[in-house]
């Protein structure tokens, strides 16, 4: 029977998050996004990182990509997604618009909004 491997630990999966894997020259070490050397405690943690663990960094990081990917479309989502609204309407405002919209319509407009005017999150592990 093949030998499976074994979950990614969160721990190390968030240490590799914290990671720009830069080695600094005084300590030897790698450094966390904030510019910090790793304690060696750290440094010799990270280094029992399994693939799963790579793997599972990697795939958190993608899904940040696309998080911040969808913010920066908003703006362009927004117009799309106004537009039918707006052709039907004599008076065009936001307010008008909404008036014609269902409670789907609404609830994809809220999304839309919080993406333009909510604040970018910073790249947190377990958090995309």
């Amino acid at each position: 029977m093949p030998e499976t491997e074994a979950r990614p630990r969160p721990e190390i999966v968030a240490l590799l998050c914290d990671a720009d894997f830069k080695r600094r020259r005084d300590t030897n070490t790698w450094t966390h996004r904030d510019g910090r050397p790793f304690s060696k405690e750290e440094q010799a943690l990270a280094f029992t990182a399994t693939r799963a663990e790579f793997e599972e960094m990697n795939e958190q990081f993608t899904r940040y990509q696309e998080y911040l990917r969808t913010g920066c479309e908003a703006p362009e989502a927004l117009q799309r997604f106004l537009a039918p609204f707006m052709e039907q309407l004599t008076k065009k405002t936001l307010g008008n618009a909404v008036q014609l919209m269902n409670k789907d319509d609404r609830t994809e407009l809220d999304r839309l909004l919080r993406l333009i005017t909510g604040p970018v999150r910073p790249f947190t592990p377990y958090t995309f």
